[in-house]
């Protein structure tokens, strides 16, 4: 099973496509969709799209797993972010990928076991998951890799 992970963002969206096949894991791909500041929203939501477009076509993933979305500061932030979130969701659709959406509670109780996990140890459980020598940078693709083992972890696919 292939899969692709997103952590949605506008200036920054993270993603990570691995394969998991006989209870291993395998990196595939991974990275960021960066925008540029200061571009109108709905360019940068196209670039998202295309950049996106363009990933999900190389890579052929099974299914599209997704973080949602758990503001409760920034209100101008979390209207970006869902807006970045629905163009992926809708590029997965589009591609005929299921999605998959999981909180960064189930991300952390999943890879670690503790739904309070900070950061970085997220970080090294997806470093450990799929045999890097090092945690993925920057933490966009880490999380968005998170996202996608979280998916296989649950199906048990």
């Amino acid at each position: 099973m292939r899969i692709i992970g997103i952590d949605p963002g506008t200036g920054i969206l993270g993603f990570g496509v691995i394969d998991f096949s006989g209870g291993k894991f395998r990196l595939v791909t991974a990275g960021v969709v960066r925008t540029p500041a200061h571009t109108p929203i709905d360019e940068r939501l196209e670039e998202i799209f295309d950049s996106l477009t363009e990933i999900i076509t190389e890579t052929k993933p099974d299914v599209m797993s997704i973080e949602k979305l758990f503001f409760a500061r920034n209100v101008t932030t979390a209207i970006s972010v869902a807006e970045a979130r629905g163009v992926a969701m809708l590029t997965g659709r589009k591609a005929g990928l299921p999605i998959a959406e999981y909180t960064p509670l189930q991300i952390k109780q999943t890879l670690t076991g503790y739904g309070k996990a900070d950061k970085k140890q997220v970080q090294e459980m997806v470093r450990l998951n799929l045999g890097l020598k090092d945690v993925p940078k920057p933490d966009d693709c880490a999380d968005a890799l998170a996202a996608a083992i979280t998916h296989a972890a649950m199906n048990r696919v």
